[in-house]
């Protein structure tokens, strides 16, 4: 399902007092439309806004191009690290995305522990779209 772009704030989804924002850009200068090479950017704030200390330990990614096929990706942690953030604190990265067609849309989670319980639990990341200006009126 399609994301829901809320303007300047980006794409947001709160779980479990654990907030989260995604903004994307499209890299007009390191994608190549000619050879189906389109590369996104997104910059990703995580806020702890619960009482307990969490920590991310892994990553859950659903990638949809515009011709509707799917990769999954799967890791420990985000851009290397295993963040943890005691409440109030706010852990931010940038990662990105090639794409083969000029559309498409991420959506993911983020399974992170609560440092004191063990527990672990699922952190949702918003859907996002990730939108060029090759792409074409025709939508299937």
């Amino acid at each position: 399902m399609p994301a829901h772009d809320h303007g300047q704030e980006g794409f947001v989804a709160e779980t479990a007092g654990i907030y989260v924002r995604v903004q994307v850009f499209f890299l007009e200068d390191q994608s190549r439309p000619e050879d189906r090479h389109f590369l996104w950017a997104y910059r990703i704030r995580i806020e702890n806004r619960g009482s307990t200390t969490v920590q991310l330990m892994r990553r859950a990614w659903e990638i949809t191009d515009g011709s509707g096929q799917v990769q999954h990706v799967h890791g420990a942690g985000v851009v290397g690290e295993q963040p943890v953030l005691d409440p109030g604190d706010v852990f931010e990265y940038t990662s990105g995305t090639p794409l083969k067609t000029p559309t498409g849309f991420m959506r993911g989670m983020y399974i992170m522990v609560a440092v004191d319980s063990g527990e672990s639990f699922d952190v949702t990341i918003p859907a996002f779209s990730l939108d060029s200006p090759y792409q074409t009126g025709r939508l299937h």
